[in-house]
């Protein structure tokens, strides 16, 4: 099957952030490798696993550019290259405050506020790399258009190949998979808290681009490339 890319903000592993959710997913992002996940008191192993295992398999990330595969004509070495020059026109800025959220049914960290900038950085990768997107497969629309989504998502799918770009764009870097239960999302809830307060300390520094790929539907993603912005 045919690899996919994807273009994510990932926190740079020596930072709090990038340890928090490596080790919650309980993957490392950039080798692959299994880590063992926090221990709960209000939850299994077992479960644990079973709750991270969507967002395990894509790694700890907040969508920028949504996975794709690269449309004839195109190479991972013009992907790169294209990057790597969109990487040196952006200035360096930060996210003022992470909070937990529920999104839908599942749990989420995201902005605590609007960030204009990170918008804009999202909304440029959406235009400026789609020429390297193939249009997704029928299945992957129906798919897609099949959770319910608006007017304006099903116009924002079929012109871009994900409904939640431009204005319906929602940063957030996700940690769980849907939670069903209004109970067990408030006792996820209460279990993160003491975990996230030295994390969300710190404004969260966005100074890079990341390449993600995939090498087929059934592989995790891996982090295999990072573009630092100004260099």
């Amino acid at each position: 099957m045919t690899a996919r890319f994807a273009i994510y903000f990932a926190p740079r592993r020596d930072t709090a952030l990038a340890r928090f959710g490596d080790a919650w997913l309980g993957r490392d992002v950039e080798t692959g490798r299994a880590l063992p996940q926090p221990v709960l008191a209000t939850l299994s192993a077992d479960r644990m696993a079973e709750l991270t295992e969507a967002p395990r398999h894509y790694g700890f990330h907040g969508t920028l550019k949504a996975p794709f595969q690269l449309a004839d004509g195109n190479d991972t070495r013009r992907l790169h290259a294209s990057l790597a020059r969109f990487a040196a026109r952006q200035a360096k800025f930060a996210v003022p405050e992470l909070k937990l959220k529920t999104i839908g049914r599942f749990l989420a960290l995201a902005p605590a506020s609007p960030v204009p900038a990170l918008n804009a950085l999202a909304a440029a990768c959406v235009e400026t790399f789609d020429d390297f997107r193939a249009p997704p497969e029928p299945a992957d629309l129906a798919k897609r258009a099949a959770t319910g989504l608006t007017p304006r998502q099903a116009e924002l799918l079929a012109r871009w190949g994900y409904p939640y770009v431009l204005d319906e764009f929602r940063f957030h870097l996700t940690l769980t998979g849907d939670v069903t239960e209004p109970a067990a999302r408030d006792a996820l809830q209460a279990a993160l808290a003491p975990l996230l307060e030295p994390v969300l300390a710190e404004p969260i520094a966005v100074d890079a681009l990341c390449m993600f790929r995939q090498p087929d539907r059934a592989a995790p993603f891996r982090l295999i490339e990072r573009f630092s912005f100004g260099s």
